[in-house]
């Protein structure tokens, strides 16, 4: 095989990786509609459709993985490669936090309860476009912007404090359901692993053009004022 159609395999499975980013996204951005609405049925489907995001992983990893064995790819190649494989399992452990949060909307079901969802709404904008950009850097092979991006972690950190603050409110005003704003607490840190994540797509950004496993950190959280 030539080193056109390596790049031109290479450049097939960065599609699939954007694809696969893509679903991410979507099932992050309806799970926390879906308990927004309180919607049972969409949890339930989103829930189910996590099985493409893992058999995309397991797609994207095959074809890496069938290129580094085959095409013994050197230097930025490689480093393209090992990133990719990376990515892959991060994308699919935020669409297990999708899942997630659609396994707490069954576990809810009608029970009423106070929600931050203000908080949690942003929490998943943010990380959401965080995500976004992430993916974008990468595909530019821009290690400046991939520095920046993980920063705007510091605003999901501040969400994510009031929302737990909101929670730990509800369980000393309303000890009887303990048990489901305990639920909600693994939504908000669903959403801030999230953004955690994204840090390391970014990490790998840094990899590929440099050569240099770093990493990135952000600004201390600043706590919030009672």
């Amino acid at each position: 095989m030539s080193r056109d159609n390596l790049i031109l395999q290479m450049q097939q499975v960065k599609d699939d990786l954007l694809l696969l980013g893509s679903l991410v996204e979507i099932a992050t951005v309806k799970s926390i509609d879906a308990l927004r609405r309180r919607d049972v049925n969409a949890a339930r489907l989103i829930y189910l459709n996590d099985q493409i995001i893992n058999q995309k992983r397991y797609s994207i990893e095959s074809d890496v993985l069938i290129l580094i064995a085959t095409q013994q790819p050197m230097a930025r190649d490689l480093r393209n490669l090992a990133a990719m494989l990376e990515i892959a399992s991060e994308l699919e452990r935020m669409g297990d936090y999708a899942k997630g949060i659609c396994k707490v909307i069954l576990n809810l079901g009608d029970i009423e309860i106070p929600m931050p969802i203000k908080e949690i709404e942003l929490m998943g904008q943010i990380a959401v476009e965080m995500l976004h950009q992430s993916l974008t850097v990468f595909l530019e092979e821009d290690a400046e912007k991939a520095r920046v991006i993980p920063l705007q972690d510091n605003q999901v950190d501040q969400l994510f404090i009031k929302a737990e603050r909101f929670i730990l409110n509800t369980m000393m005003t309303q000890p009887e359901i303990i048990n489901y704003a305990n639920l909600l607490m693994w939504v908000a840190h669903n959403i801030e692993r999230m953004a955690d994540r994204v840090s390391n797509i970014c990490e790998r950004t840094i990899f590929v053009v440099t050569g240099e496993l770093i990493e990135l950190e952000v600004k201390p959280k600043n706590l919030i004022e009672s």
